[in-house]
């Protein structure tokens, strides 16, 4: 759909991060280009027909994967002039606005199309997993990333540099926070660290762009990908989005698993559970899990009730800790 005002047309695309935990891992649904190009996410253009922008981008995903949404949520607009490289089929001086939405499934609703694969959102952000160990990508991107601050044209514009590295990477005494995914993404673009800075400019990257291959998405879909995982990173703290993500029926430790997939970060075992139980999130089911290879495991349902108690019940993620720098 075009909207024409004045000398500033533009295109109205929407864009869905579909996120399932597949084999413990949160997984994006992503659509085959038909090409060697690059992933893309389900999307397309806002039509005349279309009632609202949910009701849009709903009839486009069931189109191009077959999948029914149940949860969703906008995400965020991009209208960003000048991160397409022309890549887009709007014509020449047409920007491109992106709406992006944010939609969780259930396991069971992983039959979609031929056309579609479930990816590892970790495999385009590889930076983002501290579960079991310090990411190595890591200390390869610092080293890049340092040279990038040396190389600011001015000291005030290097100090700026400093600051955002250390903010966004835990580089030096402040903390790692695992909702600034976005703001690791744009800084490494701003260095120049990811592919779809070069493309961006009209330029070929080099085959390993930090020190190994690195995989993009088509047009600014990494970016709206690193969006929807900051937002879910925090929104499990304060709403039960959690339970979206959890089959009817489950155990606490694999609750925890999943908190601890969605967030890149190891959780403390018995400090969970004891938020859990405070919050009051589950209840029991009076079964049990038999195929956990030790003594059976309670198998818990969530508990809907709580959101009418209490307006934050979300499960607040903290890490047990970070893995210092390796030492070369």
């Amino acid at each position: 759909m075009e909207l024409n005002q004045g000398a500033s047309p533009a295109t109205v695309d929407l864009t869905a991060v579909i996120v399932a935990m597949v084999d413990g891992d949160p997984c994006i649904l992503t659509v085959r280009s038909g090409t060697s190009g690059p992933d893309t996410l389900p999307c397309g253009p806002l039509q005349p027909d279309h009632r609202t922008l949910q009701a849009g981008l709903r009839s486009w995903v069931e189109y191009q994967t077959g999948l029914k949404l149940g949860y969703m949520e906008q995400l965020y607009t991009f209208a960003d002039r000048d991160r397409f490289n022309g890549e887009t089929t709007s014509g020449e001086g047409v920007r491109p606005v992106s709406v992006a939405y944010l939609a969780l499934v259930h396991d069971a609703d992983l039959q979609t199309s031929p056309e579609t694969d479930w990816q590892p959102w970790y495999d385009y952000l590889p930076w983002e997993d501290w579960r079991t160990e310090r990411p190595p990508v890591v200390d390869t991107l610092l080293d890049g990333l340092g040279s990038w601050v040396d190389a600011a044209p001015t000291v005030q514009k290097r100090r700026r540099r400093a600051e955002r590295l250390r903010l966004t990477f835990a580089n030096g005494a402040a903390p790692w926070d695992e909702e600034r995914s976005l703001e690791r993404y744009e800084l490494l673009y701003g260095a120049r660290l990811i592919s779809e800075a070069w493309h961006d400019q009209g330029l070929t990257p080099p085959v390993d762009v930090y020190g190994r291959p690195d995989r993009p998405m088509a047009t600014d879909h990494r970016r709206i990908l690193a969006t929807a995982v900051g937002r879910l990173r925090g929104k499990i703290k304060y709403r039960p989005l959690l339970f979206e993500l959890m089959p009817p029926q489950f155990t606490l430790l694999q609750l925890q698993r999943t908190a601890e997939a969605l967030s890149g970060t190891r959780l403390h075992k018995q400090n969970f559970r004891r938020l859990v139980e405070r919050q009051q999130l589950v209840e029991e089911t009076g079964e049990h899990e038999t195929q956990t290879g030790g003594r059976p495991a309670r198998l818990m349902r969530f508990r809907p009730a709580v959101t009418l108690e209490r307006p934050a019940p979300g499960v607040g993620v903290k890490a047990t800790g970070r893995i210092a720098r390796s030492q070369g």
